[in-house]
């Protein structure tokens, strides 16, 4: 064929290869609609310092309570390199936060007992997961 014998069609084609694989790559990555567990984001908080390291605290509740897609969730959150990520489990059957403040435990006291996991990336990207302190 005529086609594949010109140097410039077989650099397009490979280009245009390329190009349609990193289409394909970036729009079937998973995102929190595909884990099990019933996961809905109730309340976020994010600091308006855009000078300084980005804080960003979220509440969700989750109808399954031993899901074990708790991890996957915080790690599909977003993440500012040296900022903070927290997300907050809260039993989708008990009473949750609406809201979210700056200062910890980021909602109030009251929510405490609903509590049933805590997603931590620190500013060194550490990643921790387990029970309200």
């Amino acid at each position: 064929m005529k086609f594949f014998k010109n140097k410039k069609n077989l650099l397009l084609l490979a280009l245009a290869i390329v190009i349609g694989y990193i289409v394909y790559d970036s729009a079937s990555q998973p995102t929190v609609t595909d884990l099990q567990g019933g996961f809905r984001e109730v309340a976020m908080y994010r600091n308006e310092n855009n000078t300084g390291p980005i804080v960003r605290v979220y509440a969700v509740s989750v109808q399954d309570t031993l899901s074990k897609d708790m991890r996957q969730y915080g790690d599909l959150m977003p993440y500012t390199k040296y900022g903070t990520t927290t997300v907050y489990f809260f039993n989708a059957a008990k009473p949750f936060p609406n809201s979210l403040a700056a200062a910890e435990p980021h909602f109030d006291p009251k929510f405490a007992p609903g509590c049933i996991a805590v997603y931590r990336k620190d500013a060194n990207g550490q990643v921790s997961l387990g029970p309200l302190p």
